[in-house]
């Protein structure tokens, strides 16, 4: 039973983001904002910077697990 259960759960999470997708390739046709991409004064937006600051949070994380995990080692 719980593995049907996940094979739910999984199945509406692909059928959500089947329905998200869309909508966000739609929102791309937005007009040009006029800023050339070669320009460095061009601002990194659009969720870059949220990628960034979870891989920076995501490896902080694996190192932390790394150095506890061989502290119980010793």
């Amino acid at each position: 039973m719980d593995r049907f259960r996940k094979y739910i759960v999984m199945l509406g999470i692909v059928i959500i983001a089947s329905s998200v997708i869309p909508l966000a390739t739609n929102a791309q046709i937005a007009p040009d904002p006029g800023c050339d991409p070669l320009d460095p004064a061009c601002p990194i937006d659009g969720g870059v910077s949220l990628l960034i600051a979870a891989g920076i949070a995501i490896g902080a994380k694996k190192a932390h697990d790394y150095t506890k995990k061989e502290e119980n080692k010793i």
